[in-house]
């Protein structure tokens, strides 16, 4: 499976006020692994920042004026992220953003090139209702370092989130296996096998195995800053 991990800077806070982005990173995940193929542009918005976003990302006029149009990127960066299934925190701000970016070049939607789009900022408030899930946040809530991170910055910010997104979909929801239909008859079926109770071989678990699953479900609680349900007694 490919992800693509995506965050924006941009140069206020509405698109619909004539707001544009100014810059745009992607992160490479192909089966939940970070690949190093990242995407990365700075892009000229041909207009100033509002006071409270440059005071955000930092990203200056002067700087932007000689980086290339998001014209003139966008085939590229279509061409990055087509097909993938695209991660972003607050995914309707980019979104907007993007799509605002996309209709002034006749490229329709963002959707159209993405196979599906996963809102961290919804997770998130689903697994830890009512607590602060902003990117700093989650990012103390994991012990992901973002020591680093003075301003914001999308190639930065989508290398944390893709840790952020990692770390909070590490649990499974399920343990069921999509199986073909004739092999969930067979699964369904029960057989019988009498066989004396002195036969049935119990191994149990030695000090060391036992010791080794203990760490592992340490490290569990640590995650989850609470006690793993393999702890609860039966």
């Amino acid at each position: 499976m490919r992800q693509v991990v995506l965050d924006t800077e941009t140069t206020g806070l509405n698109a619909r006020d004539g707001n544009r982005i100014i810059e745009i990173g992607c992160v490479e995940l192909i089966d939940r692994k970070l690949t190093g193929n990242n995407y990365h542009q700075y892009i000229n918005p041909e207009r100033e920042s509002e006071e409270g976003a440059l005071a955000v990302h930092g990203l200056t006029t002067e700087f932007l004026s000689d980086k290339p149009k998001f014209a003139e990127i966008s085939q590229e960066f279509c061409d990055f992220i087509r097909g993938a299934e695209i991660i972003i925190h607050n995914a309707p701000f980019d979104v907007g953003f993007l799509n605002a970016e996309f209709a002034r070049v006749g490229l329709g939607s963002f959707a159209d090139y993405a196979e599906s789009i996963i809102d961290t900022l919804v997770q998130a408030k689903e697994l830890h209702p009512g607590k602060r899930n902003s990117l700093d946040a989650l990012c103390d809530r994991y012990e992901i370092s973002n020591a680093h991170r003075k301003l914001h910055g999308a190639l930065l910010d989508s290398e944390l989130l893709a840790d952020v997104y990692l770390a909070m979909s590490r649990g499974q929801n399920s343990f069921a296996i999509d199986l073909p239909e004739e092999e969930v008859a067979v699964v369904h079926q029960t057989q019988v096998i009498d066989m004396p109770l002195d036969d049935v071989q119990v191994r149990l678990a030695s000090e060391a195995e036992l010791g080794e699953h203990d760490v592992l479900l340490s490290g569990l609680d640590k995650q989850l800053r609470q006690s793993c349900i393999w702890r609860t007694p039966i």
